[in-house]
């Protein structure tokens, strides 16, 4: 093992607090340190935007206080209300509001901006490294690798066959004391699926995915309403169609644009 990612989500205090998070700004300063005095040079800081209380001010400060870690890589996710964790039930109470799309295209755009001219590199919609440092890790999800996978609620794949591990550390360590499967379950992808899903993966990554013919009128449109750059049949998204890359890919797929293997990942 040669790298390292913290959950730094925010360095605002509030909004971790509405996060639910306990650790604080000073922790991850000193965490990103000791990291480095132990000889972790290939670190990843893991940002959320979007969630309660933050303002645009609040997001600009996590973003530079991140980049003064000079993180070689870093990833920024939209913050998704899961139902059942208290954020998700004080949402579905209507005590809180959920986050609101505008917003959260914003700062998805101001940490584009600010990574870009940090010399951080988009390479798939939710990932910016430095040349040479993107994570080999993440990139074998996007070329639909096979992967191991241990621990609670952890997936795996192999040629195929994906699995998902039962969701809570109580149940996960009581199967294994028990010598019984922590599996919780599985499916398999047929051809047709397995290459849908090899398209969608490519087309999140900065070398974008291979067009049938068959779709050229969908990827024209797209191309010209400013969501999809084209060089021949390879396509990729604009930052514009990043922001709405669940519909561009619908519609593509929809268009049969699958139906030609699809290159993955920078590699």
């Amino acid at each position: 093992m040669n790298r390292l990612s913290f959950g730094v989500q925010s360095l605002r205090r509030h909004v971790l607090a509405g996060l639910g998070r306990t650790h604080d700004p000073d922790g991850v300063v000193r965490a990103v340190g000791w990291a480095r005095d132990a000889g972790f040079e290939a670190l990843n800081l893991d940002l959320i935007y979007g969630g309660p209380g933050e303002t645009a001010d609040d997001w600009r400060a996590s973003l530079e206080g991140a980049l003064a870690l000079d993180p070689p890589h870093l990833s920024a996710y939209a913050l998704t209300v899961e139902p059942g964790t208290p954020l998700g039930r004080r949402v579905a109470a209507g005590e809180q509001a959920g986050p609101d799309d505008d917003t959260l295209a914003d700062r998805y755009l101001a940490a584009d901006r600010l990574l870009t001219e940090a010399g951080l590199e988009w390479y798939e919609i939710s990932n910016w490294a430095r040349p040479g440092s993107e994570c080999r890790h993440h990139l074998l999800y996007w070329d639909q690798g096979d992967y191991v996978g241990i621990g609670c609620a952890a997936h795996g794949h192999e040629d195929g066959r994906r699995w998902w591990n039962v969701r809570t550390p109580e149940r996960y360590v009581g199967r294994v004391a028990e010598g019984r499967s922590p599996e919780a379950g599985h499916e398999r992808l047929d051809p047709a699926a397995r290459s849908e899903e090899r398209f969608a993966l490519a087309l999140r990554t900065r070398a974008g995915a291979r067009v049938s013919a068959s779709a050229e009128p969908v990827v024209s449109d797209l191309a010209g309403s400013g969501l999809l750059d084209r060089d021949g049949d390879q396509v990729r998204l604009t930052v514009r169609g990043r922001l709405l890359a669940t519909e561009v890919t619908a519609r593509l797929l929809l268009a049969g644009a699958a139906t030609q293997p699809s290159p993955a990942g920078t590699r």
